[in-house]
């Protein structure tokens, strides 16, 4: 196999990195799922060196987990760091927003809606339902909110916080598929807020509450899926 989906110029290393990446990405490779190097190598065409480098590079970025005696896997959604993540952006993320809000056009109000109505159709078109295209969509839409913030430092912060989340971010509809539709909608009461020139506090509020029952929703999922173990162990 030699299309791996990376250009054929880079190191045979960088080939492997970038199609385990886009696996990991795309939710091919799921969290948990066990990277057996030779399974991999064979796949792609090449010796199991470069295969281990790139899966190096990506435990280094956090998406890969190595376990001695065991080996090497996608990891799994870190709850303690998740939840801490949320929390954060809850905060940091509503304010940047609700400070944006006087700056947003109506273009930036127009780009927000077609974004989150190609959200919409992704939960009643695309078949099955793509979390990591969902995604990026929410992230695209949220993006178009807080980036006119006037405090340029409180948007490092919030950028700086999506990035600390890693993979997660696009692993989470996967865990909580029923929360799309939720957010979708929600978005929309968001946008009607900032439209109607709500109370800087409301909009600020509004968004706390969106972070708030994301994280909620993984959490009453994770604490379901505890529960379960427990009465099967």
């Amino acid at each position: 196999m030699t299309d791996v989906g990376a250009p054929a110029t880079l190191s045979k290393s960088q080939q492997a990195y970038h199609w385990l990446k886009g696996q990991i990405a795309n939710q091919q490779l799921t969290p948990g799922r066990r990277l057996v190097l030779g399974s991999i190598a064979a796949e792609l065409g090449m010796s199991v060196v470069p295969v281990r480098e790139a899966i190096r590079q990506l435990e280094a970025e956090g998406l890969v987990t190595y376990e001695r005696n065991v080996g090497a896997h996608v990891s799994m959604v870190d709850e303690n760091r998740y939840r801490a993540s949320m929390q954060a952006l809850s905060l940091i993320e509503a304010a940047a927003t609700a400070m944006a809000a006087r700056e947003l056009t109506a273009g930036d109000l127009r780009r927000a809606r077609e974004v989150n109505e190609r959200m919409y159709a992704q939960l009643v078109d695309a078949d099955p339902f793509d979390p990591h295209a969902f995604t990026a969509l929410n992230q695209q839409f949220h993006a178009i909110l807080y980036r006119r913030c006037p405090n340029a430092r409180l948007v490092e912060l919030v950028e700086a916080e999506w990035a600390r989340l890693g993979n997660m971010r696009d692993s989470i509809f996967t865990f909580v598929p029923d929360r799309a539709g939720t957010s979708v909608a929600e978005h929309e009461e968001i946008l009607g807020l900032i439209e109607r020139g709500a109370p800087i506090d409301d909009i600020e509020q509004q968004l706390r509450l969106h972070r708030a029952g994301t994280l909620q929703a993984f959490l009453s999922r994770t604490l379901s899926e505890h529960a379960t173990e427990g009465g099967t162990a």
